[in-house]
């Protein structure tokens, strides 16, 4: 197929918030690449519309009137993407944070073409600094999925206009999440996800200490819990699992051994002995085992109370039913 008419048939919609340097590297990416390169913007204050527009895209400036969150955003660049562009059958949603690897998109459109029954594909999301520090090794460790059908996938994928279009979106009102709640509605629809084995992004997660894990990790919990909310339910339990896991580890087990030890006597406070067994189990099922993997274990252990924190947080907004803002770690 002829370049141009290739390029015609792809459009790009990166959604960012003071990413500087790295959305440079992320339009620069897909320059030559895509179409139409759409750039939506959530009240960043340090010149990315410029960047943005000197990078030949065009800007979308969310109004800030109404809390951001990144299906919101992604949304809108979608819209602006296709009253530019109608013609378009695929558009790529990427993050400001990435850049994409230069096949990936002929490749992903290419894949799309051969399997119409397809609604999105994405490939293999890299950090680019992995070895910087343990929670941006613990990003690249959690982008890799298995290849091949799968339930879900994540903010950078290319998907099939169609079916974007034929099931509304992104839910504009989660604030993490949102992209394993539209492959829900997708598969319900009759669509299927894929995961291919070919690079896709590096991503720059840029985390660095412990309280922007910790932040992140409560986000998690938050979208569990609003995940199970959705779609709960028999047969998809989406999230379920997830949720319940983090309030037997991150509150159960801790209140089940205080009573123990209030009602008893202080040896009921060997209930916590439970937690460095399952550290211990959790890096000894590692197969093949890998360096880190006892500091892997330790943090998915860890990982329980701030997600029961989300899940706290989660109901509270419920409770006043408050509109939940963004939890952003960077």
């Amino acid at each position: 197929m002829p370049e141009q008419l290739c390029r015609s048939r792809i459009g790009v919609v990166a959604i960012g918030r003071n990413e500087g340097a790295r959305l440079g590297q992320c339009l620069s990416s897909v320059a030559q690449l895509a179409g139409t390169v759409v750039y939506v913007d959530s009240g960043s204050s340090d010149g990315s519309v410029e960047l943005a527009r000197n990078h030949g895209a065009a800007v979308v400036a969310l109004n800030l009137d109404t809390p951001f969150t990144a299906g919101r955003a992604r949304n809108a660049g979608f819209d602006h993407l296709l009253q530019l562009a109608p013609e378009l059958l695929y558009v790529q949603f990427v993050d400001a944070d990435c850049q994409i690897v230069p096949e990936w998109l002929d490749r992903a459109a290419r894949f799309l073409d051969e399997h119409p029954g397809v609604a999105a594909v994405c490939g293999r999301r890299r950090e680019r600094h992995p070895q910087q520090s343990v929670y941006n090794g613990l990003c690249d460790i959690e982008w890799n999925t298995p290849v091949g059908e799968t339930k879900a996938c994540g903010g950078d994928a290319m998907m099939r206009v169609d079916a974007f279009k034929s099931v509304r979106g992104f839910s504009p009102d989660l604030i993490a999440g949102e992209e394993p709640e539209l492959c829900v509605r997708l598969r319900t629809a009759g669509w299927r996800i894929w995961r291919m084995a070919d690079e896709m992004t590096l991503h720059d997660a840029a985390m660095l200490r412990f309280g922007q894990w910790w932040r992140r990790t409560l986000r998690c919990g938050h979208a569990f819990a609003q995940g199970a909310e959705l779609h709960g339910a028999a047969p998809e339990l989406h999230w379920v699992r997830e949720s319940r896991r983090a309030w037997l580890w991150g509150l159960g087990l801790p209140l089940l051994a205080l009573a123990v030890a209030a009602a008893w006597s202080a040896w009921g406070l060997l209930l916590f002995g439970i937690y460095p067994l399952q550290v211990m189990r959790l890096a000894l099922r590692e197969k093949p085992p890998a360096p880190g993997r006892w500091q892997r274990a330790g943090f998915l252990v860890l990982g329980k109370f701030p997600e029961m924190l989300g899940q706290l947080k989660f109901l509270a907004h419920r409770f006043t039913s408050s509109r939940p803002r963004l939890i952003e770690y960077k």
